[in-house]
């Protein structure tokens, strides 16, 4: 009935970006953050419907994520 507020963690947006990692070939997809400097790839969160996107949008204060394949 009362769901707990999901704390908003903080994340450096000047050298990091949202990414959703997808697989070509079976279609998994990994939410993360890429670091726009050296373009490594840290894997947060195992998306596997809408739901866990918004959840991670939410929980990281997202408003937009761009796909890498």
């Amino acid at each position: 009935m009362f769901k707990k507020k999901q704390k908003k963690i903080e994340y450096d947006t000047t050298n990091k970006k949202a990414v959703l990692k997808c697989s070509i070939c079976n279609g998994e997809q990994v939410a993360g953050f890429k670091d726009l400097d050296t373009g490594h790839f840290d894997e947060i969160m195992l998306i596997r419907n809408a739901a866990d996107l918004d959840s991670f949008m939410e929980m990281y204060d997202v408003a937009t994520i761009s796909k890498e394949y």
